[in-house]
């Protein structure tokens, strides 16, 4: 008896096999890799919860702030006209009476010529007859009128008051200036180099003498400097009011918004180190200022109800 031919094709048969046997297989799974996986989820997890209980955030009151010289003297002129030479550079060290800035002083040079003239005609007169009282009086007046045209000529003659050095320097050769205007700055020996921070006011009532103050200079990224606080304004105020106490000169060198308190503190060199290279601190200098007024516990940043728990201070 001869079986019936099967309606399905040998290749599809064999392909049904074949896909029963590979999904009747069981899953393997290596232990060595699975319990070394375990012990590392299990120590991150032991690692982290640590670092929650032990860690610490803390938050910092920054804002800019202003390299300041204090100790500097401002040399203004106290006439108008033409500065003739300038003889000085800024950082150039001087010493007292030093001449600075010659200012022209035609009008100046030609009276003193003239009186001394007359003063040389009426010697002459004097010398050939002592007894000549009108020779006499005009030698006494002419030599007062040439220690007054003397003295007006060294007018026009800026020396340095005390030995130090040049600072900002603002006069070139051929400008006109009017009187009171500050041609330059004279660093003295004495000169100190301070910070003005203006912090966020809300900040105020943490922020004590004795705490440390981190500045960084603008133009030189993490150069940082660490100073102490020597002083924390009484009164919060606002940029208005900031912009006055800087003056007309400073009052828009730093961009200021809201409530702020001042904070001094105050660098020990007048010059600092970068790359090898040594740098003056200039006044107006802008930088920027943080410090340190909280340290929290970061479980307690996270789950703040915890703290209710914890005991508190009276």
């Amino acid at each position: 008896m001869t079986s019936r031919p099967s309606p399905f094709r040998k290749e599809a048969l064999e392909y049904q096999q074949r896909a029963h046997q590979e999904s009747g297989d069981v899953l393997r799974i290596s232990p060595a890799w699975t319990r070394w996986a375990y012990w590392l989820l299990l120590g991150a997890l032991g690692c982290s919860l640590l670092f929650f209980c032990v860690g610490t955030l803390f938050e910092y009151a920054s804002g800019p702030a202003l390299i300041r010289v204090e100790g500097k003297t401002d040399l203004t002129v106290a006439f108008s006209g033409v500065v003739l030479t300038v003889d000085v550079q800024p950082g150039q060290r001087v010493v007292a009476g030093q001449a600075l800035v010659h200012f022209a002083s035609e009008q100046e040079q030609g009276t003193l010529a003239r009186i001394s003239r007359e003063f040389e005609l009426q010697m002459v007169r004097y010398l050939r007859d002592p007894a000549d009282e009108g020779a006499r009086q005009a030698l006494t007046g002419l030599r007062a009128e040439r220690e007054l045209a003397q003295a007006r000529l060294e007018e026009r003659t800026l020396r340095a008051p005390h030995a130090g050095v040049v600072g900002d320097l603002r006069l070139q050769p051929g400008q006109y200036i009017t009187s009171g205007v500050r041609a330059l700055s004279l660093l003295g020996d004495d000169a100190t180099v301070t910070v003005l921070a203006f912090l966020p006011g809300q900040y105020r009532p943490l922020l004590l003498p004795g705490m440390d103050l981190r500045l960084e200079l603008r133009g030189f990224a993490y150069e940082y400097r660490d100073l102490v606080i020597e002083s924390v304004g009484d009164q919060i105020i606002g940029p208005g009011e900031v912009r006055r106490y800087l003056g007309a000169e400073l009052g828009d060198a730093v961009s200021l918004e809201g409530a702020l308190v001042l904070v001094r503190a105050r660098l020990p060199l007048r010059t600092f180190v970068r790359e090898g290279r040594t740098f003056n601190y200039y006044d107006g200098m802008p930088a920027r200022a943080e410090a340190r007024v909280k340290s929290e516990s970061i479980l307690l940043t996270l789950v703040p109800g915890l703290k209710e728990l914890l005991p508190h201070d009276g």
